[in-house]
């Protein structure tokens, strides 16, 4: 789920000579869901949700942070007075003086100080048209582009390491099932054992609830079904890296479910070596729940 992405560029000069410059910035690390984290400037209000539904429709998991600034630059140096504004002021004046409203001109200094007459270089306060808006979010949308890109190639290298932690598990379930077979006979023979001890401090306890009692222990230590399950996640496991669609939050799932099997035979186990088995699974799961943490 790392990634990034950036872009960077300029509108066309309007009918005024001033244009937007423009960045933006994608990054993306792990996390359980998707949670888009926005920064840009006020004048940008419009783009935050423009800008979450795009992230939305191509990346379902991960912590994304949207970086975007724009500044209002103009073509000629220095302060760029708004004519068609400062002659709307010049008419204005003038019908009110045929009214017999207004009797003085206008001052200079008092036309140059009504808001927005003289726009600074610096000025970064003003509304986007519709032409420049679309400018920026193709912006915004080749960011994002390439942001996919990086996460595309961080998951095409995970897949082999991904598939060489799976033969390894395969591997080691195919031990574990070797060792089940000498499980039950681990144990019948411990039982063997202690069943002369068993009768001669309990005369009262009978072979037949003996027989039983040992019958259940044996069930309680078969771990067939494990077994098979065990096998049954790895396969699902194998099929989910050949998936086009989003696996992380499945292969996570998966690696719960790993995880409790391996639990339940270690808890089964009357051999030091199945018990050593079950740790090595334990450890190979682990390396494949970290590697799924990187993926979408």
């Amino acid at each position: 789920m790392t990634g990034f992405g950036q872009s960077a560029g300029e509108t066309e000069p309007g009918e005024e000579g001033g244009l937007w410059l423009w960045t933006c910035e994608l990054k993306s690390v792990n996390a359980r869901g998707l949670d888009i984290r926005w920064r840009a400037p006020g004048v940008l209000h419009w783009l935050e949700p423009v800008v979450r539904r795009m992230i939305a429709r191509r990346v379902s998991r991960g912590s994304v942070s949207a970086t975007v600034t724009a500044r209002r630059e103009w073509n000629a140096p220095g302060a760029n007075i708004d004519r068609s504004l400062l002659a709307a002021l010049l008419d204005l004046h003038e019908s009110l003086a045929r009214e017999g409203r207004a009797t003085a001109p206008p001052r200079l200094d008092a036309l140059l100080a009504v808001k927005g007459v003289i726009r600074s270089p610096d000025s970064s306060g003003e509304e986007m048209d519709d032409r420049e808006r679309t400018a920026i979010t193709g912006g915004v949308e080749r960011a994002l582009e390439a942001l996919c890109e990086t996460r595309r190639e961080e998951g095409e290298r995970l897949e082999p390491v991904l598939a060489r932690t799976l033969d390894a598990m395969a591997a080691l379930v195919a031990k574990v099932d070797q060792c089940a077979d000498h499980q039950v006979g681990l144990l019948r023979e411990r039982v063997r054992q202690r069943t002369a001890e068993l009768l001669d401090s309990l005369p009262q306890l009978g072979e037949e609830r003996l027989a039983q009692e040992v019958a259940l222990l044996a069930s309680r230590a078969d771990v067939r079904e494990e077994i098979d399950r065990l096998r049954a996640h790895v396969a699902s496991c194998r099929a989910l890296l050949d998936d086009s669609d989003p696996v992380g939050r499945r292969l996570d799932f998966l690696c719960q479910e790993l995880n409790r099997e391996i639990n339940t035979i270690c808890s089964k186990s009357v051999d030091l070596t199945l018990t050593q088995l079950g740790l090595d699974l334990k450890s190979e799961t682990e390396r494949l729940r970290e590697q799924v943490q990187n993926l979408e």
